[in-house]
């Protein structure tokens, strides 16, 4: 910057000093006219000022008289004395005359642009060595790095975007690494439940001899359809994790007429909001009857003695949402574990393996009603039980 305004005054100085020039008009000749005592003209003289003037001398003219001689007239420079009759002063320090006195112009507006523009750029760079800091910082694996945001100016908005950048990658290093983390719990427990099954069908191998008894089949084939529901859910539990998997087509699907399959299946009672005759909603008709049957699935297992008599499907609307509601008799859910039971592999305290499931019905019930925008929840029923409500956007008309 400072180069830059050198530069600049050097122009101006060569600027005015050529509007000087092209605005002073050209030196006239002078003339000097010699004349005797009778007043006669005996002789003149025409020179250009400064002819034949050297340092000191003044203005030198060489004067042709009538009769031919040739006189030398000198008019030496005018002598300035100080007030009071005091001694002329000394002629200006060289370095002061042009074009020395134009350098000593420049060097001064040169340190006077510095000292004026240096509290702006110190500021500009300060700025800029703290988003350097921030930005090695965040470099060095400190994602929570973030810089301040001063002013409205370029540095400011380049702060403000690096900050929303280190936001962005920050929440998604926090869900790779959610997503990591369900993914070990998976596996961990997938390890275990898988071998609850295995386990047992290796001792009713050993036990059954070599004629089995009718017990003894029925046992090993309930214990095979366990494990491969088990590795069923497993992997579709693992697909939705994964949001780029791609799990079927996307159509408009009636709930409505899904729900009365799904419960004439199981046996359960249906009940439809007034004025409902159908609800179409987006999704993947594998993924939610998927949904339904788990729903009563797991309200035929932890219904109570009323068994499918007691679960109840309700249908209906809330705006521009569908809601399917699974209800059941049993014992009902603790508020206290009301979300915990959407987890993978969670079981109710008390729960045993003989009644069936795993614990990721209702986690994949959860990550379809979400895959498809939707949510879902556990609610106490009114005069004892349970109920799951499911809200899932509906299709545009």
């Amino acid at each position: 910057m400072v180069a830059g305004v050198a530069v600049l005054t050097l122009l101006v100085g060569w600027a005015w000093r050529v509007a000087a020039d092209y605005n002073t008009p050209p030196p006239t000749p002078r003339e000097i006219l010699v004349r005797n005592a009778a007043g006669e003209l005996i002789g003149s003289a025409s020179a250009e000022p400064g002819h034949r003037a050297g340092l000191g001398m003044g203005l030198v003219f060489d004067v042709t008289l009538a009769d031919g001689q040739t006189l030398v007239m000198q008019m030496p420079p005018r002598q300035r004395r100080m007030q009071g009759g005091g001694p002329p002063p000394a002629p200006a320090p060289y370095w002061t005359r042009p074009p020395y006195g134009f350098l000593w112009m420049l060097a001064l507006v040169s340190i006077a642009v510095a000292l004026g523009v240096y509290p702006i750029v110190r500021r500009l760079t300060q700025r800029l060595e703290t988003l350097q800091r921030g930005v090695q910082r965040w470099g060095d694996g400190d994602l929570s790095a973030r810089v301040p945001v001063q002013g409205e100016d370029e540095v400011a908005d380049l702060s403000a975007r690096f900050n929303a950048a280190a936001e962005r990658i920050e929440a998604l290093m926090a869900t790779q690494h959610q997503l990591l983390a369900s993914q070990k719990s998976l596996l961990a427990n997938a390890s275990h439940e898988l071998r609850s099954p295995l386990t047992r069908i290796r001792m009713g191998m050993e036990l059954m001899g070599s004629q089995p008894g009718p017990a003894f089949r029925e046992e090993i084939s309930r214990n095979i359809a366990e494990l491969d529901q088990l590795i069923d859910e497993i992997l579709l539990a693992s697909r939705l994790d994964a949001r780029e998997a791609d799990m079927g087509t996307v159509e408009s699907i009636d709930l409505l007429g899904l729900a009365v399959e799904e419960s004439a299946r199981a046996g359960a009672g249906l009940e439809l909001a007034e004025g409902v005759e159908s609800l179409l909603v987006p999704g993947v008709a594998k993924l939610l009857r998927r949904l339904v049957r788990n729903l009563l699935e797991n309200a035929r297992r932890y219904g109570g003695a009323a068994g499918t008599a007691g679960i109840t499907v309700i249908v209906g609307q809330e705006g521009g949402n569908a809601v399917l509601q699974v209800c059941d008799r049993g014992p009902g859910v603790p508020p206290a574990q009301r979300e915990r039971i959407f987890e993978p592999f969670y079981r109710l305290p008390g729960a045993s393996e003989r009644e069936g499931g795993v614990g990721l019905g209702l986690a994949l019930v959860k990550s379809i009603a979400e895959r498809h925008g939707g949510s879902v929840r556990c609610e106490a029923r009114e005069g004892g039980g349970a109920c799951f409500t499911v809200r899932l956007p509906r299709s545009v008309s």
